[in-house]
Formats: C-alpha cells, structure tokens, sequence
C-alpha cells in the first residue's frame, strides 16, 4: 500500500489568514521546529481540518520530519553491515504510515494478531516482519511460520510449541530466542524489561536457563538468533548497551560450545528514549551506534546479521495534538481548561503525569501562538473523571473558549494508541509536508470516527 499524494494540494503564500489573531509572516528556511508547527496549525484551521464545531480534535504528523529520522536511523549504522531496521508498529500502527515506512526501506516489528494484519496491509515482505508477541497463539505462530515471518521465542512453552509446528523440517522463517539480560531496569519501571521478574523472554541469570538455552539451540539446528530489548523511556543508553553485550555474550557462548556458527543474527531490539523537554532530539541513534561500537565491537565486524526495533524513538518528535478550548473556569483560586484532548488520546500522560509530561503550547483560534504573560492553568480534558488532566498549574498564556492547545512530540503512542473512555471517537490523523516555499500539503492518515460508527448492531 502506498501513501496517495496529498490531495490538498499547497496552500497559496498570498492568502491572508484571518485577521482575528496575530500573523507573523512564515519563514521556510527557518529551521525552528515552533515556527513550522504554527505553520502547519494555521493551514489547518484554514483548510477546516480542525475546526470548533465539526474537527475539535485532529493529530498531525510530519512525514518530512519521519523520512529524516528514518535516515538518521540507517545513516547510524555502516552499509557494509547486514541490518534490517525494524519499526515498532505499536508506536503508530496507521496502516498508511506503515507503507510509507516500508517506502522508506523499513522492516515491520509487530506484537499482535492486529499489528501483524496490518503490517501485511501495508505491504511488508514477510521477510521483512519480525513477530515478538510474548502471548502468540498456535495460530498466529504457525501463519507466521508459513508465511517465513521472523519470529522470537519468548518462553520454554512456546518454543515447544514451535517444534511441533517446524517439526523435522526446516522452516521458511528465521526464528531466535528472546532472552532478558536482568541487568535491572531505568526510572520507569512500567517500560523495564529487563528486570530479575520481567515478563518478557526467558532469564539469562535464573538458575540452569542459560545452559539449557545452550542444549536447545544444540538440539535445533534452526534456532539461529538472539534477541533481546531491555526496555525503553526511562533507560539511559548505558542499559541498553549492557543489555545487548550480555545478548552477544550468550551467542558467543552458543557458537563456541557448538563448535559451530549457529547463531548468525542479533536482534537489538529498540527503546531508544525520547527527549521531552524541548525540540532537541536527544539521544540519537549515530551516538547510541558509537556507544554499542565501543561496548560491543563484535557487532560491526560483520560476523552477525542485525535487526533493529526502535519505534517511539522514530515518530514521537514528529508529531503533535491540537484540540480546541471549550470553556474555562477557576477553581480553588487556579484557572481550569476545559478541552477536547484527555485520556482518550493521552493515556499516559493522564495516568502517569510523572513519567510522562508533555509540553504544551498555546494558540489562537487561528492556529497562531499566544504570546501574552504565563498564567498557572489545568489543561483538562473531556473525560468524566476528575484526573482527566495533561497538565496541572502550566504557566501558559491565558487560553479562553476558542483558542487551541497543542499537545507536543505526541507522533508515537497517543492519539494513534485511541483509549475509548466515554466511547469519544477516534480522531482524525493528518500527514503533513512543508516544502521550501513554506507551502503545507497535508495527507490523511485515518479519518475522523464518526459517533454513528459507534452504534453499529452485531452482526
């Protein structure tokens, strides 16, 4: 499947915006990510993609933005190495912008029944999907087997299952053994998987695990990768790097006492962290590709093949929210928001502010920034419970019924990850381009739900 153009077609430079608010002129050699983002909201108003009564709530994202880190991302590893990049579908499983990943010579990393569907909707290659669900049912296990989909083993049960399944044959698929490192985890403990008690592969340091992986690879000549993810916001690179050595470690192992090269591929899974606090991206892939080049050197001397899982990392400075004020109040002394951005579209944020806060910025009706004097305000959402806040005591702007809130780096996850509470509907999600005249094009992604969808009978 392929992206279609976007059919909007660019905006005119000469056409004013309305008048009602500020309009700074639009600089396209500018590289300020504010400038761009303003840029994009006011075309969107203009063109009604978001609008008060009929668009309260749309998600963009920046494709131009996603084909640079997509190149960041290759550009980060030598091309003398043997490497299949992999996104994290479940950062943004939009099926329209899965195709123009693969366009962009990516790989599909997929962790479900639904993602994996979606991934052949896009048009991955089989080869080119690796499967990673640590609940896969028999039937999800043996259609990616005869597809020659990827796969990771996460448990002793399911590699038992997959005997039954390749039997005395040779599969079509390459398949690995997920293990956990149990190195320890980082700040958040919800995205560590890496722990003593982990859900996630089977334990290198638990008694007798690491010898029997041993006997298992020795007694099937088809299991012939490691994989291994140690978690991701919240785990400074040093974690992963050491996650990765203790994967490499065990491979060397396996091939030595085999007497053989068994193991010819590491899977490194992903978990780059993404940087909230401003427009910087930070980490980055080159300097995380230096520190494993350095911790793990047997990696980029070609005696692996390698895959990669970064997902977050890849799309979340690439997009943001944008949802109109309702109304506003104050309560105990502090200005409230009321807006039509919550928990549906950020889950996280609302239920773990700590680990997940968001920037926010402030926009007139057209899709301008407000400039005025900061003022402590809940930036709340439409959910009918008391914690629906993504922000407590901001400093922003004064924001008054009409005005815009822009949710920030929100590409990955959230509105594209639609959490049902009050069945609210799922909104639109635009692509978007800005070419060097400062024209947006922008593309659809998913059309808005409609309520009557909601209604429909069972079959």
């Amino acid at each position: 499947m392929t992206i279609p153009h976007p059919a909007t077609g660019p905006s005119d430079p000469s056409d004013p915006f309305d008048p009602s608010g500020p309009s700074d002129p639009f600089d396209p050699s500018d590289p300020d990510a504010a400038a761009r983002r303003e840029r994009v909201l006011r075309e969107a108003v203009r063109r009604r993609l978001l609008d008060p009564e009929d668009a309260l709530l749309a998600a963009f994202v920046d494709l131009d933005g996603v084909a640079a880190s997509v190149a960041d991302l290759r550009a980060a590893f030598p091309d003398r190495l043997d490497v299949l990049h992999t996104f994290a579908a479940k950062a943004n499983c939009l099926v329209p912008l899965l195709a123009r990943l693969r366009e962009l010579g990516m790989g599909c990393e997929v962790a479900s029944p639904g993602e994996f569907a979606q991934a052949l909707a896009a048009g991955f290659e089989p080869d080119r999907i690796v499967l990673d669900s640590p609940a896969k049912t028999r039937r999800e296990l043996a259609a990616a087997l005869e597809l020659g989909v990827a796969v990771n083993i996460d448990n002793w049960q399911e590699l038992e299952r997959a005997d039954t399944l390749v039997g005395a044959g040779t599969p079509r698929s390459r398949i690995g053994v997920r293990v956990n490192p149990q190195i320890g985890g980082g700040t958040i403990g919800a995205m560590s998987t890496a722990t003593a008690t982990s859900k996630f592969g089977i334990g290198l340091a638990d008694e007798g695990n690491e010898k029997r992986l041993v006997e298992a690879f020795r007694e099937r000549p088809w299991l012939t990768w490691v994989h291994v993810h140690v978690g991701s916001q919240g785990c400074p690179l040093d974690l992963l790097a050491s996650g990765v050595a203790r994967a490499v470690e065990f491979a060397e192992r396996v091939n030595a006492e085999l007497g053989r090269r068994q193991v010819v591929g590491i899977d490194l899974g992903g978990g780059l962290p993404v940087n909230f606090a401003d427009d910087t991206t930070a980490p980055t892939f080159a300097g995380y590709a230096e520190l494993l080049r350095a911790r793990v050197p047997e990696l980029f001397g070609g005696g692996y093949r390698l895959a990669t899982e970064f997902g977050r990392s890849l799309l979340a400075k690439n997009g943001f929210t944008a949802a109109y004020v309702e109304y506003t109040k104050t309560a105990g002394g502090r200005r409230i928001a009321l807006t039509h951005a919550g928990a549906q579209v950020a889950t996280r944020t609302v239920f773990a502010p700590d680990a997940w806060p968001l920037r926010i910025t402030a926009h007139h009706p057209t899709g301008a920034r407000k400039h005025g004097a900061p003022v402590p305000q809940d930036v709340a959402g439409p959910c009918c419970f008391a914690g629906d806040l993504v922000a407590v005591a901001r400093p922003l702007p004064l924001l008054e019924p009409g005005d815009l809130v822009a949710l920030l780096d929100t590409g990955a996850y959230y509105a594209t990850t639609h959490f049902q509470y009050n069945s609210l509907p799922e909104p639109a999600v635009h692509g978007f381009t800005v070419d060097a005249g400062g024209a947006v094009r922008f593309v659809p992604l998913r059309r808005a739900q409609r309520v009557d969808e909601l209604l429909r009978p069972v079959d």
